[in-house]
């Protein structure tokens, strides 16, 4: 499906810091453990469609322990021991939408599906290294990603959470598009105030739907 994102793909290959950028990971997938695995980088495009997209979801970078990172933020392969901060936004989910969630389950691929963009702004790491891939040319590449969304007419509703997450605010310019703003639902965050509670699950299905949208289904059985 990354096919159906041909006209930003093409963009970004014109541009010099996707040389060096395909350069340093060639480098760093021959030396090191990285994750996700190179085949997953761009997962989340593969998953969602530019015409299907009605939400996106800013994450930071990929977990950096074995087993977890599939391409998508905040989401990990079924079976795997889901980490804090996805507890606490299925939590969150259950408290505002009152719908069950499954907690031994963290893949969020039936999100994506729907045409939620589970994005993060770093795309690869070291194995045990966070931000160990925080880098100028994945910052231009997130850059040319949200200027490519926000020209799509259809409306879409950005979860920004976290301090890291709102840098992304100035570039939502359309008015069919809507940022929601929240803390990161890590522990450290969540656990004084500007998470639980905010009903964003909730406010983001009203907005869709309000400006002639159908809502996500934020279950994941």
């Amino acid at each position: 499906m990354l096919s159906d994102w041909k006209d930003l793909f093409d963009h970004v290959k014109e541009q010099e810091y996707s040389k060096s950028l395909h350069a340093f990971l060639d480098s760093e997938y021959s030396k090191y453990t990285i994750y996700p695995p190179r085949n997953l980088v761009y997962q989340a495009f593969a998953l969602t469609k530019p015409s299907d997209l009605k939400v996106v979801i800013i994450g930071q970078d990929p977990y950096h322990n074995p087993g977890q990172a599939m391409g998508m933020s905040f989401s990990v392969p079924k079976g795997t021991p889901i980490p804090p901060s996805l507890i606490n936004v299925y939590k969150e989910i259950q408290s505002d939408l009152n719908i069950p969630m499954d907690f031994n389950n963290g893949d969020l691929t039936c999100w994506a599906e729907q045409g939620v963009l589970l994005l993060n702004a770093y795309l690869t790491v070291r194995a045990g290294q966070a931000l160990s891939h925080q880098r100028a040319e994945y910052d231009n590449f997130i850059a040319d990603v949200m200027q490519y969304i926000d020209k799509l007419d259809q409306p879409i509703v950005f979860m920004l959470w976290g301090t890291f997450a709102r840098k992304y605010l100035p570039f939502i310019q359309n008015p069919k598009h809507f940022p929601l703003i929240a803390s990161h639902p890590s522990p450290l965050a969540a656990n004084y105030g500007g998470w639980f509670g905010k009903h964003l699950f909730s406010q983001c299905n009203s907005l869709l739907v309000e400006h002639g949208s159908t809502p996500i289904d934020w279950g994941n059985k």
